[in-house]
This record gives structure tokens, sequence and C-alpha cells, in this order.
């Protein structure tokens, strides 16, 4: 074959620079190895025989191959779609002079039990208007199964309704169902309940979480990231509730009176998805999770048990050791999240203050990180006024930062794990929560474990929504 003409070859080079466009439509590994191609067809028409040319177009072979592979590996991105929080009805709130006028007529407590639940309420921050299922507006309390599966009923029907309708799906375009409750663990579970009453489809993956605490709301999403990364083109809904009537306490210990004072009705339903379409109606995309936990030291385990008391009624004993143990189990888990999401100025100048401290000044402080380099907005647990003010100092939070926990407490109380898509529902309804911003939502949760989910807004947010608990 003749050696093509410099004109000829010159037309060529000029086709390819008109190819370069394609990059844009042509995935990396695609567009590398059209390149290849056409370099190769060069040489071949060039009459470039020598090895030398062929040996170096090998690297860039080999990296388009490698980019395929690691690309295909890759799972898709984790979208959060969108929530819903239920807002009980009126006739469940429980004003504080109500309360204490029900507690009075309950024979179970004395009144040493009844002034302790009135002084724990007065510091709890609750407002007047939190709300107790109806059949803790008994008296006595009615806390039987039935009452129970009720309560259940009540709560997470109309979140799932609200959900589905929020995001124009049926029941049957759901893949993956997961519910969690700390302290009801029904059977039939409570992810058969929801099959059974929406008729979804039998393939369905259904999970139920009992016994994690607080932090069972987080760690239910997280869950659904993990099936979602190992299933393609999926939809995953999260259930988060408390069911109270199972958890009253009518005994006298005080450690166990603090449920009964703090913890209200509550639920959330969070709607996930890896699909690809999910990017451009999402509100959310999960970009960062981590998990850690203390079950292994006997402090953290026992910080909140649940046991009988002398008398043989069951009840969860807050301890003393509380807060101590809540501190050293975020301590770590700061610690460990930060070196994954933190930028390295921000690392460097920690480790370097460590340095200093151990070495120079021991009177030095230690510089504390500053999240808000990467995070704008913190979802906190909102189990107490002193837990998030402990929270917020040891992250340097100031007061409009934890202004979301400390509202939700105040409007809705200790909702266990749904607390924190009402934080999050605040922050929307304020109009706070930009396109680019990133959340921080940190959930803790008996044993003690914590779990964190790191989220990015993708779309300005409208609250629009006429059911929003906040409205």
């Amino acid at each position: 074959m003749a050696a093509i003409s410099q004109h000829e070859y010159g037309l060529l080079f000029l086709n390819l620079i008109h190819i370069l466009p394609l990059s844009t439509m042509l995935s990396k590994p695609t567009f590398f190895a059209f390149i290849i191609v056409a370099f190769e067809a060069l040489f071949i028409l060039q009459q470039w025989r020598h090895p030398i040319f062929h040996f170096l177009l090998l690297p860039y072979f080999f990296f388009a191959i490698k980019t395929y592979f690691l690309k295909s590996k890759q799972p898709r991105p984790v979208y959060l779609v969108d929530f819903s929080c239920y807002k009980p009805p009126s006739k469940c709130k429980v004003p504080f002079s109500s309360f204490i006028h029900h507690a009075s007529m309950i024979e179970a407590f004395d009144t040493e039990s009844v002034e302790f639940m009135a002084k724990t309420l007065v510091s709890s921050g609750l407002s007047q208007e939190t709300y107790l299922p109806p059949a803790l507006h008994c008296i006595p309390p009615e806390t039987h199964h039935r009452e129970s599966i009720n309560e259940a009923q009540m709560v997470l029907f109309p979140v799932m309704d609200e959900l589905l309708s929020k995001t124009k799906l049926s029941p049957h375009d759901i893949d993956i169902l997961i519910v969690n409750c700390s302290g009801f663990c029904p059977s039939p579970s409570l992810s058969s309940i929801i099959i059974n009453k929406y008729s979804m489809k039998s393939d369905i993956k259904s999970y139920n979480l009992s016994g994690m605490g607080c932090s069972a709301g987080t760690i239910g999403v997280d869950l659904a990231q993990n099936l979602l990364k190992t299933h393609e083109n999926k939809t995953a809904i999260v259930l988060s509730t408390e069911i109270l009537s199972t958890g009253w306490y009518s005994g006298h210990e005080k450690p166990k009176l603090i449920l009964n004072c703090v913890f209200r009705m509550g639920g959330a339903g969070i709607l996930l998805s890896n699909k690809k379409q999910a990017e451009n109606t999402s509100k959310y995309k999960l970009i960062h999770s981590l998990r850690t936990q203390r079950a292994y030291d006997d402090t953290a385990y026992y910080a909140v048990y649940r046991e009988e008391d002398s008398r043989g009624i069951l009840g969860v004993t807050f301890n003393k050791d509380l807060l101590q143990a809540v501190s050293e189990t975020l301590r770590s888990h700061i610690t460990l999240l930060g070196s994954q999401i933190l930028p390295f100025t921000e690392q460097f100048f920690h480790v370097i203050s460590i340095l200093r401290k151990k070495l120079i000044d021991k009177s030095a402080e230690i510089y504390t990180p500053s999240f808000k380099t990467v995070v704008q907005h913190f979802c906190l647990p909102s189990s107490g006024k002193p837990l998030i003010r402990e929270v917020a100092k040891g992250l340097n939070l100031n007061g409009r930062d934890i202004e979301p926990a400390l509202m939700t407490l105040h409007r809705f109380g200790n909702q266990s794990s749904s607390s924190w898509w009402y934080e999050l529902g605040y922050m929307e309804g304020k109009g706070r929560v930009k396109k680019g911003d990133k959340i921080w939502v940190l959930g803790l949760g008996t044993g003690i474990k914590c779990c964190s989910l790191v989220l990015e807004c993708l779309r300005p947010i409208v609250e629009d929504d006429k059911k929003s608990p906040w409205k």
C-alpha cells in the first residue's frame, strides 16, 4: 500500500480533531478506545510499521480497559427522593397539666413519682403541644398488644400514604421495605403489616429492625443504601417510628420514669432510589455514611437498658453515666468521620495541635476541626436539651446550628428514630437548605451506637407541602 499524501494526512488529522466533541457524548473508556483505533488506523495508512509506534498506544489501551471495568463495578449513586413526617391529630395533645393530672389519678404512681415527672417535664425542653397515643390518654393507660398495633397503624399508614402521594408512586413500585421500631416487635412483623395493607408485590425485600434505639432511623437508611448498591434500578422505603403504648412504665423507679416524660408520638417515611431518572427528581443525594458503636464497653452498653424493676415491672433505665458514654462514643465516631470528609487543612491543624500539646506545651488547647467547612446544616439527636448542647459544644456549633434540634424537641418531643426528618423538614420550611448544601444527619441510639449520613441537596427546595408538620 502506497503512503498517503501530505494533503490526505492533513485531512485525516483534521478529522481526528473534529471527533473530539464526541468526548461529551461518549463515556471516557469508549472515547479512549475510539481514539486508539483511529491512531492505529493512521499508523497503518502511513505504513509506520515500526513496533515502537504500536507499543506507544498500549498504555492508553490498558488505561481504557481499566477505566471501563472500574466504572462498570462502581455502584450507582443513591438518592433520597423525598420524605414525609407524621403530624398526630390535635386530640392527642398532652399539655403538662393534663399529663400531671392523669398521672396523679393512676394508682401505680405514688406522690413522689408524680412530682419527679412534673419536674422532669418542666426542665425537658418540651412544649405544651406534644402528643401521646390515644391508649396513653386512658386511665389507667392501655398497654395491651392490640393497642400497640393500633398505634403502629395510626402512625405508619398516613406516613406511607403521604410519601407515595408526594412521589407519585404506587406500592407495586417499591422493591425494598425497611421498618424500624425499637420497643415493639409483633409477629407478623411491622413490615408485614405494611405489605399486607398495601398489597405490595411478592418479591419485595422486607426488613424489620428492632432494639436499635433512636439511631434506628439512620441505620435503616444506611441499610437501604447498602442494598441499593448491590441491586440495580431499585426503589426503597424506610419507615421509622416508636410505639409508646408498649413502652409506658407504671412503676416508682425514677430512672425509668424519664421515658414517660420526654418520648412522644412521631413517624417518618423516606424514599430512596438508585434509578437514573431519580437524579432529576430527588431532593438529596446520599454521599457518605458511617456506623460505629461501643456495645463492647459495659458503661456504654448499660447506659440505656431495658429491664424489670424490683417489682417485676418492665421499663427502660437511663443511667447516670449516659452523658459520659455518649461523649466517648461521639468522640471516636466524629474523629473517624472527620478523617473521611474534612479537608486536609482542618485535619493538619488538629494533628499539629495534638503534637504541640504532647511535646511542647501541655497547657495548650487542642484545635477542634470545623465541620462547617464541609457541612452547612446539622440534624442532631433531639433526645434532650443537655445532650443537644453537649454535642453542640463538642462540634463548636452555634445557636442557629442547633435550632432545628431544639425546636423539634420543643414542638414534638423526643420522637426517637424519626426526629431527624422533622429537623430536616424544619430547615426546609425555613428556606435554609440551598442547592449544593451538605446536611449531616447524626444518629445516636442505645448500645451506644452512632450512624452518620451526609446528604447533598440537588435542587432548590420549595416547601409547599400542606401536610408538613411545620405548616
